[in-house]
């Protein structure tokens, strides 16, 4: 079997750890940035989980950060205000990326087959190159239904696409960046059936809310019980989803460690807040070790968002103060 094929049969945390031993070696040995950064540091060769070094996440706006010699097969940007930097995520097999996605949403969401999808995320259709876009769109694809698809500002159609659903015996889901939700909430359209499941990006269109006051909006306004978050960015191959506790849950190939703000190379207890790293195992001919700039914490099996560093720019992927 070769590291490819492991990546998605993980079962345990001995199968995880030396997996991502492996995928440290492959990525030192084949990503140029990556091997500089190690090496910089004069980083012994690691033996545990533990001692793999992260690689900070700025770097996929100031450098090629991939396989030596790649030549994508499509190339994802970040969403950014006008002459913002947008980091960009040179992906080499598109293939790899479905892989991911559509198993961690099946087994966190469920089977596109059973529902009908919905969308609204216009500044993602708007910029383009978006990771987030290409993701929806393949599993609106898979729905294999004509009610599902992306929408703009139009209450009256997403909740005529939901009573047919429903009516049909269709779960639906619907993605929406958070100001757009907001704005249908404002209509007070009932959507009591649906899963919503938004995605960050508040971006200067609205009042920044905290998490929490913006699920409770949005709760209000299309009558729901709960509200889901989607974590993922341009940087990763993978994501997290967090359900009715308010949780992130992630696939197997996917953990989140907790690093001191203060000292990037000690890691915290669970329950205690400190910046992301995230090993995405998916992220095979780029960088699997990427230390955000987010801000959160582990509470037990999951992981809660608490919010960005306060130097970092800001950025659609689910980053407000919550």
């Amino acid at each position: 079997m070769d590291l490819r094929e492991r990546i998605f049969s993980i079962s345990n945390e001995n199968d995880f750890e030396q997996i991502a031993l492996k995928v440290f070696d492959y990525q030192k040995e084949n990503c140029p940035i990556y091997r500089e950064y190690v090496n910089s540091l004069n980083w012994p060769a690691p033996k545990t989980l533990k001692e793999i070094p992260f690689l900070p996440i700025s770097f996929f706006k100031s450098h090629r950060v991939c396989k030596e010699g790649l030549d994508p097969a499509i190339v994802f940007k970040s969403s950014g205000t006008t002459g913002q930097i947008r980091s960009q995520h040179f992906v080499e097999d598109q293939q790899l990326y479905k892989d991911s996605f559509f198993r961690a949403y099946t087994s966190l969401i469920g089977s596109p087959e059973n529902q009908v999808i919905l969308a609204l995320l216009p500044n993602y259709i708007e910029q383009g190159e978006s990771s987030l876009v290409y993701m929806v769109d393949h599993l609106v694809a898979a729905t294999n239904n004509p009610l599902s698809g992306f929408l703009l500002n139009s209450p009256s159609e997403i909740e005529l696409r939901y009573q047919q659903a429903i009516e049909s015996g269709k779960e639906v889901v619907l993605f929406g960046v958070s100001y757009a939700l907001l704005d249908l909430a404002e209509k007070n359209v009932n959507l009591s059936k649906a899963r919503i499941i938004e995605t960050g990006g508040m971006k200067g269109r609205r009042k920044e809310l905290t998490k929490v006051e913006l699920h409770q909006q949005l709760q209000e306004g299309l009558h729901v019980p709960f509200v889901s978050s989607e974590y993922g960015m341009t940087e990763l191959l993978s994501q997290g989803y967090s359900n009715a506790n308010g949780l992130f849950e992630t696939p197997p190939w996917m953990k989140i460690r907790i690093r001191e703000v203060n000292d990037p190379f000690h890691y915290l207890e669970d329950g205690k807040t400190g910046g992301i790293n995230v090993i995405d195992l998916a992220n095979l001919y780029s960088c699997s070790f990427i230390a955000t700039q987010d801000l959160g914490r582990i509470v037990g099996s999951g992981f809660e968002i608490m919010g960005r560093f306060d130097q970092s720019d800001l950025r659609g992927c689910n980053l407000m103060v919550g």
